[in-house]
């Protein structure tokens, strides 16, 4: 019966007896007290069958008994939500208060509670999820449910290396020859110490052995070519298998944002989702490709070489290490931090982006009220917001790197000073000198790395948290496992269907409608009815939370959701088209489609006509989202494009609110003959549109208020009668 997610019911298990916390169906949490405007508090309001509970710091506070209870009602404040109970008797009594953050929560909770008040069901479903992290208590951003705070990065590295595992072979090779640069680097100094204490210190000893010298002359140009030679193999194999990796982690990116519902979406701004698509995951490229083999390279020279001097001297190593943790320490101090700047540097970037789309989408509007230089504005303070975060952490780290730099530098100064006193007293050569010292300029080239290396992970972590966040997204909308594909027949039956955006207030409340196949259904009311929300339900863009809705008898739930969305077409209201040419929009519904198809659906949604006066016809361009073609005509090819997906249910929203009245006359007549094999959905402001529906629906307030035909309707004198003669009324004083 629980479907608390795991974190509320421990916190109610603490303050209510064992046998009691495991009967709670329906709980929320909420911070504030009812009594001041500042006291904080953990609170939790929980319900059971008896009663209605509210819990403060974890001790029961007050029980009311739900037969006295008639509703919960919430109301938003400025920066605060008031739940408040209204009894049966009328009287209304504030319950508690909460910040924003658990106001989602709130909101789907009671209208849960109100639920149970109503019809006496307890709600069904899997456990709910926080809408704050449990560790840092901070609220999910943007629909989210992964908290970039808490994320642990040792996870990402381990998820990324997951990926590569289709390209362990040139991962493996590229390791191996990682190590094979590395011995080889071992033995150049040893060769440059040969050379200075047998030949530069031997002048004739050099002359009499020429060929010698020549000769070790000779190998170290070859080594250094093998160097060369076995880095870019390496190079390549890195490259190969870091770029295959982007490319599918990018084409799973953008499937499953196609896979997420329109409400995880729509909790995101488009600039948002680019940037994790785009900018992230070429952030992530950038740090694999170009900085993660030079990072493999110089751990793998900083081990060996180490090992080396280690045997050959340990107080020598040691002197030389001797920074380390100091830097280490450092970084783990700044290391929080760093962090967190990175994050908001992240949104800071995000937010510019969403901006800029913005602008660019309605590029028409803001000429059109000549706001150029108000949306130049916006978008530089957009990119100051940006600029500051990016100055910010320069300064930072031109304050700490010049300090670590030094600290990293100040171990060489104790080597020369050592290796100095080693000369002097002859137990240490010029080459043996000449020989350490590029081992310590080995070891220290990965010790000034690690100066950069908090920067790059930082910016490979933040990017890769943020993609890793939209992959793990569940699937709100998602086929069973036992989905069916079904041959649809246009039978919908809509029962008892309650729904409310993101768990929030209910748009539609315990609406019932059948509609029998073939039939022309016409759905009218005030804008904010839940008319739209009702045909999102019947396409399964969104579950509904209470009730069914059903095709042929089987629960649209219960169907897969290519197999239902293929046997419908849809003309939304806000009619949009590719970039494309014109025939490649309404072939879009049939991608093997004839030019003989696409004709005849052109000619019954009334566009033919003045597609062929276009400059190219069929092959003129429209561009980006149909704006060289007016809104009329965006909307008649959009018709064709429906009609030519031939659907079993055709839905239409507000699909001729941009026709004159000849046009839209021409699309009645072509629905009316379309829709004799076909059930058909359409909603409309105007009502004219629906002269031919069989039957109309009124929702008023997210319920069906009145039914009928258009006579029986008009003979009620009700919301409908209103409707019509307030257009009437309209229409005759345009003609006056």
């Amino acid at each position: 019966m629980s479907i608390l997610s795991k974190e509320l019911r421990q916190d109610i298990e603490k303050a209510l007896p064992e046998n009691i916390a495991q009967n709670q169906f329906c709980a929320f949490r909420y911070n504030l007290l009812p009594d001041s405007s500042i006291r904080h508090c953990e609170g939790i309001v929980t319900a059971d069958e008896e009663y209605l509970r509210i819990l403060c710091d974890g001790k029961e506070t007050e029980r009311i008994s739900c037969g006295e209870i008639k509703e919960i009602i919430t109301d938003m404040g400025v920066g605060c939500i008031f739940v408040s109970c209204r009894y049966k008797s009328g009287e209304v009594r504030l319950v508690c208060r909460s910040d924003l953050g658990y106001s989602k929560s709130i909101i789907k909770n009671t209208r849960k509670m109100n639920t149970f008040f109503e019809d006496k069901k307890l709600p069904e479903g899997e456990a709910e999820r926080e809408y704050k992290c449990p560790k840092c208590h901070r609220p999910y951003i943007n629909g989210s449910s992964v908290c970039p705070h808490c994320a642990d990065k040792k996870q990402l590295f381990k998820r990324v290396w997951k990926l590569f595992a289709p390209y362990k072979v040139f991962v493996f090779s590229a390791v191996a020859l990682f190590a094979v640069v590395s011995a080889v680097n071992l033995i150049v100094p040893y060769i440059n110490r040969v050379i200075v204490d047998s030949y530069i210190r031997k002048p004739d000893y050099a002359l009499q052995n020429l060929s010698s010298y020549a000769a070790i002359i000779l190998s170290m140009l070859v080594l250094e070519l093998v160097i060369r030679g076995v880095s870019s193999v390496r190079y390549h194999l890195f490259i190969k298998a870091s770029n295959s990796m982007i490319v599918d982690l990018r084409d799973s990116l953008f499937s499953q944002i196609q896979r997420l519902s329109v409400n995880k979406i729509s909790a995101k701004t488009t600039g948002d989702l680019m940037r994790r698509v785009t900018s992230d995951t070429s952030q992530m490229e950038n740090f694999l490709i170009n900085y993660m083999p030079g990072v493999i390279e110089q751990l793998t020279v900083f081990v060996a070489v180490s090992i080396y001097i280690l045997i050959y001297d340990a107080r020598l190593f040691v002197m030389i290490i001797i920074p380390t943790p100091f830097v280490v320490l450092s970084f783990n101090l700044f290391w929080k931090f760093i962090r967190n700047m990175f994050h908001r540097r992240w949104i800071a970037g995000a937010k510019a982006n969403t901006v800029l789309h913005d602008i660019f989408s309605g590029i028409r509007v803001v000429k059109a009220f000549g706001m150029e230089h108000k949306e130049g504005e916006r978008y530089r303070e957009a990119t100051a917001d940006e600029r500051r975060m990016q100055e910010k952490s320069d300064c930072i780290w031109s304050l700490i790197m010049p300090i670590l730099r030094f600290f990293i530098g100040f171990g060489e100064f104790i080597i020369l000073f050592y290796v100095g006193n080693k000369i002097l007293d002859g137990s240490m050569t010029l080459g043996q000198m000449t020989q350490f010292a590029s081992y310590t300029a080995m070891i220290y080239g990965p010790l000034r790395m690690i100066a950069h290396i908090p920067r790059h992970v930082m910016n490979f972590t933040t990017s890769a948290s943020k993609v890793f966040e939209i992959l793990d997204e569940s699937e709100e909308i998602s086929d069973s496992e036992a989905s069916v594909e079904l041959s649809i027949k246009g039978d919908i039956d809509i029962k008892n269907v309650s729904f409310g955006y993101d768990g929030g207030t209910e748009v539609l409340h315990k609406v019932s409608v059948h509609i029998k196949p073939g039939e022309f259904l016409g759905i009218v009311g005030a804008s904010g009815a839940g008319k739209s929300t009702l045909i999102n339900l019947i396409m399964r863009m969104y579950d509904v939370e209470d009730g069914s809705i059903s095709v042929d008898g089987v629960d649209i739930r219960d169907i897969s959701q290519n197999s239902l969305r293929s046997q419908m077409g849809v003309v939304l209201q806000e009619t949009f088209l590719f970039s494309g040419t014109v025939y490649q929009n309404i072939a879009y519904a049939k991608q093997n489609a004839t030019l003989e198809e696409v004709i005849a659906v052109s000619k019954l949604a009334g566009c033919h006509e003045f597609i062929i006066k276009l400059p190219d016809g069929y092959n003129t361009k429209v561009g980006e989202k149909g704006y060289t073609v007016s809104g009329g005509e965006r909307q008649r090819i959009a018709i064709a494009r429906a009609l030519l997906h031939n659907p079993k249910i055709l839905i239409l929203d507000e699909a001729t609110a941009s026709l004159d009245t000849e046009t839209e006359k021409q699309i009645q007549d072509a629905l009316a003959r379309l829709s004799f094999s076909r059930t058909t959905i359409a909603i409309a402001h105007r009502l004219s549109t629906l002269r031919n529906a069989n039957r109309l629906i009124v929702l008023d307030k997210g319920t069906v208020a009145e039914e009928g035909t258009h006579n029986e309707l008009m003979q009620k004198h009700g919301i409908y009668y209103g409707l019509v003669m307030a257009q009437r009324e309209m229409a005759n004083m345009e003609e006056s």
